[in-house]
């Protein structure tokens, strides 16, 4: 087969050879190496595929005319952390494990770490029967050896939660349940602050009671200078693990940014839209977010519990945020398609508490490396003591006081800037409050209410 030139020859060449179409059949080409070649096919104004492996062609699972599916590594603009295994596989090794929130996607690739490094049992901890169901399907064919508890349970269940602690007696917990979509939690404020405060407070409190050794929060880069309910309330999650240390168990978190891939994220949406035919839906032109893959966010919680000392907080440096609206476009092409020709973008607007661009670490919060050259820890100042605040948020909460509840979190958490959407809710509420005691107070009225009469002008027929 003559050689015609190197990938970056390819404008050139596509020129004098008048080539309609290049395949990439290149099945151990990096993410970088992948993107590179799409880059010049772009420039040369050739369409491109990338064909399937050989083994997938010979197994009958794809026709030959059919692409392989973008891969998440395809999309990293860096090369993906590799960590210390064996410093994980110590850790975990002939251990009692505990997940909650097991079956979503953080939760299930940790559970899958988990296993592979031998954990000794593993509890599964999630409230989606058919996720639990599914996930210990697939765990226990590929893991036989491994000795697996699911659990269909809620954090804010504390009895129930108290008798898993206290029937397992779990050596390390990983709390990984929460609500984490922006606009979701900006609609459901107290169901957002009972699930991610809440119940953080009760799962750490069944680990502190019952022996636990290491405690490890997933928590989001979201948790910075918050705009949005589900940021704010993961601040405030941090916050409370930090507030129960020197218990006997050391309590970390783990701050990263989007999870390429996991559920409700941009690349599942962008991948059906994609699949219609378009449009892609991106909120914005210029905004940003840091990236990561789930097997790198599994690791990152893995080792954060192998380096943590109470307190700290975890944070991976994922290179350079990335625009959303460049990743649709390589996402298009990938699929071997042009952006703005074959698949349209359309600009939503940005949706209720999301920001334009995130940030993993505030201006006053102090960052320290660690033996690994890509991930730091920084410890944040001490936080108000849990229970002199805590019972007061949840009594607002149990009131339905939305307006209290976001007052609170916004003392808690003085950088807190709810959104426009959130504050316009919030007023509506009181205003239509206020009409209703009104009218109640002229309800109960006991006797004559006194009614203004208007009284004709003089000179004027009544």
């Amino acid at each position: 087969v003559p050689v015609l030139g190197r990938v970056d020859d390819l404008p050139a060449l596509v020129a004098a050879h008048e080539i309609g179409e290049v395949l990439i059949a290149v099945p151990s080409a990096s993410g970088t190496t992948l993107r590179r070649i799409v880059q010049r096919c772009a420039e040369a104004g050739v369409r491109h595929r990338v064909l399937p492996t050989l083994g997938e062609l010979v197994e009958g699972r794809v026709m030959y005319t059919q692409m392989r599916e973008v891969q998440m590594d395809d999309l990293l603009p860096r090369k993906p952390a590799r960590l210390d295994r064996g410093r994980l596989q110590s850790l975990v090794a002939d251990k009692t494990v505990l997940v909650t929130g097991a079956a979503g996607s953080i939760g299930s690739e940790l559970c899958r770490h988990l296993s592979a490094f031998e954990s000794e049992r593993l509890v599964l901890y999630d409230r989606h029967e058919n996720g639990l169901f599914a996930l210990e399907m697939e765990l226990r064919a590929r893991f036989p050896d491994v000795r697996l508890e699911p659990v269909l349970g809620d954090v804010l269940l504390e009895d129930q939660l108290r008798s898993v602690f206290a029937t397992h007696r779990p050596d390390l917990v990983f709390h990984a349940a929460a609500y984490k979509h922006v606009p979701m939690a900006e609609r459901n404020v107290l169901e957002a602050a009972r699930n991610n405060i809440i119940g953080t407070s009760n799962v750490a409190q069944a680990a502190l009671a019952h022996g636990t050794k290491e405690f490890v929060l997933v928590s989001t880069d979201k948790a910075v200078r918050p705009t949005s309910v589900m940021g704010v309330t993961k601040r405030v999650a941090e916050m409370v693990v930090q507030g129960l240390q020197n218990g006997g168990c050391g309590f970390v978190s783990v701050r990263f940014g989007n999870v390429l891939g996991s559920s409700g994220s941009v690349v599942p949406l962008f991948r059906e839209q994609i699949g219609r035919g378009g449009p892609v839906t991106v909120t914005n032109p210029n905004v940003t977010r840091y990236f990561m893959t789930v097997a790198e966010a599994a690791q990152l919680i893995l080792q954060a519990a192998a380096l943590g000392n109470g307190g700290d907080i975890f944070i991976l440096d994922m290179g350079e945020p990335v625009r959303i609206v460049d990743l649709a476009r390589q996402m298009i092409r990938l699929s071997g398609f042009e952006p703005d020709e074959d698949v349209e973008i359309v600009f939503t607007g940005l949706r209720p508490g999301e920001k334009l661009h995130e940030q993993l670490v505030a201006a006053e919060e102090e960052i320290t490396a660690t033996y690994h050259d890509r991930i730091k820890v920084l410890r944040p100042s001490v936080p108000p003591l849990v229970d002199t605040w805590l019972p007061s948020l949840q009594a607002c909460m149990e009131r339905g006081d939305v307006g209290g509840t976001v007052r609170l979190l916004q003392t808690l958490v003085p950088h807190y800037q709810p959104s426009a959407f959130l504050l316009q809710t919030l007023c509506e509420t009181e205003a239509r409050r206020s009409h209703e005691e009104a009218v109640d107070d002229l309800r109960s009225h006991k006797g004559p209410v006194a009614l203004p009469i208007r009284r004709p002008h003089r000179g004027v027929p009544a």
